[in-house]
């Protein structure tokens, strides 16, 4: 698994935490290990120009995913990887930390916690889920829960 990573951000974050979540969510989602990602932490005017320019949003967000070819995406067993075995480019995760630290203050975590929180939602934005539906978001978010605790529970042992 290829996991490319640039913190252009200016906030000082623990990038080996963010490509180790990132990896643990590739992984047991069953993505080919091949695939390749890249994930780019940048600061509020920069993911306020992204928001505008790609979703129409005003200010910035927290995470954006930009898939790149999502036909390639080998989502595990019973599903035929991509052509030949070649790589299957997953796209981008686009995070923004100061964002993200705001956002854990009023949960009441880490912010690094939010940006791994963020990382695992990026990957399945990537991997083809949505929230957009009561059903979509159920699903979504138990599955992003359900791969954060497991990630948490490898980290501690």
């Amino acid at each position: 698994m290829s996991i490319e990573i640039a913190n252009e951000s200016g906030v000082e974050v623990d990038t080996d935490a963010v490509l180790a979540v990132a990896r643990h969510a590739l992984d047991e989602m069953g993505v080919n290990p091949l695939a390749e990602l890249s994930v780019l932490l940048v600061d509020i005017d920069y993911m306020s120009e992204l928001n505008h320019r790609w979703m129409g949003g005003d200010g910035p967000t927290d995470v954006l995913a930009f898939p790149m070819d999502e036909g390639s995406v080998d989502h595990g067993p019973g599903e035929s990887g991509p052509a030949g075995g070649e790589p299957a480019l997953l796209g981008d995760i686009v995070l923004c930390p100061e964002v993200a630290a705001k956002q854990a203050a009023t949960a009441g975590h880490s912010a690094a916690d939010e940006l791994h929180l963020l990382t695992v939602h990026g990957v399945l934005h990537l991997l083809g889920y949505d929230h957009a539906e009561p059903e979509e978001e159920r699903e979504m978010f138990g599955l992003q829960a359900r791969l954060l605790a497991s990630w948490r529970s490898t980290r501690t042992k």
